[in-house]
């Protein structure tokens, strides 16, 4: 039965034989190696890796289309949404590190990036079809219109590149906008800094965007007593990654009062 395509769960079927290669390419799956596949669908991507591998453990929030998965016997099957999915314990349980991939919902692409980030330190790399845009703003460097909270994050913590255009029309239904594939290789010293502190200090400097620092990140730096020299009289957008992440690191003890 053909299974159509709901939009509440986002789905959007890869079905251009040719990007689904090169994906499969991109990836480049070898024997032994423990890999993840966020959203399988209708498990375009699913069997070509298994082309390269022994096993696979997928995660599809779909009953239906899970319990088609199930019917293969070198997939393992997690049916739930992946925000509650524990990717240390598949982590610990594979032996080895992770390789995540996935055609991931756009409505919910930005909610898993983060939910990944925690268990970087488990994940040997990522391989993810996201709207173009959102990966625009994930490798987007800094002083440009793209670079965003987004972008600060994530090259916190992975090297990224664009690897790959997806049109609309390679997929069915097709969506309303272009996509692409990015590679994401965690770094293996990231800066140590706690993220949820990052995270809350670059969401400040972002709040407002065309104003200089000194309107939003100023006052959250009074706050905590911050006597440095950081310039505020810039806009978030002009600051690159590390000086952020010095900051986080300069006012981690500093609570506001």
């Amino acid at each position: 039965m053909r299974h159509i395509a709901r939009k509440r769960f986002g789905q959007h079927f890869l079905s251009d034989a040719g990007i689904i290669d090169a994906i499969v390419q991109a990836i480049d799956p070898q024997p032994g190696q423990a890999l993840v596949e966020i959203g399988p669908g209708l498990a375009a991507l699913t069997a070509p890796l298994l082309n390269h591998v022994e096993h696979l453990t997928v995660i599809e929030l779909d009953r239906d289309l899970a319990a088609r998965l199930r019917a293969n016997s070198r997939l393992t099957v997690i049916q739930d949404d992946v925000l509650n999915v524990n990717f240390e314990a598949l982590a610990a349980n594979a032996g080895a590190a992770l390789r995540v991939v996935g055609n991931l919902p756009y409505n919910i692409s930005t909610p898993i990036l983060f939910h990944l980030l925690p268990v970087a330190h488990v994940v040997a790399d990522q391989h993810f079809m996201l709207q173009k845009e959102v990966i625009d703003r994930m490798v987007a460097p800094a002083g440009s219109s793209d670079y965003s909270r987004l972008s600060v994050m994530l090259q916190w913590r992975y090297e990224m590149e664009n690897v790959l255009f997806v049109p609309p029309e390679s997929f069915d239904p097709p969506p309303r906008v272009d996509s692409a594939v990015v590679r994401m290789v965690p770094r293996a010293a990231p800066a140590a800094v706690e993220a949820a502190h990052l995270s809350a200090l670059v969401q400040v400097a972002f709040s407002q965007r065309r104003k200089l620092l000194r309107h939003t990140l100023g006052a959250w730096l009074q706050e905590r007593g911050y006597a440095g020299n950081f310039d505020l009289q810039r806009r978030a957008q002009e600051v690159e990654v590390s000086e952020f992440v010095a900051l986080a690191q300069a006012t981690a003890a500093m609570t506001p009062p």
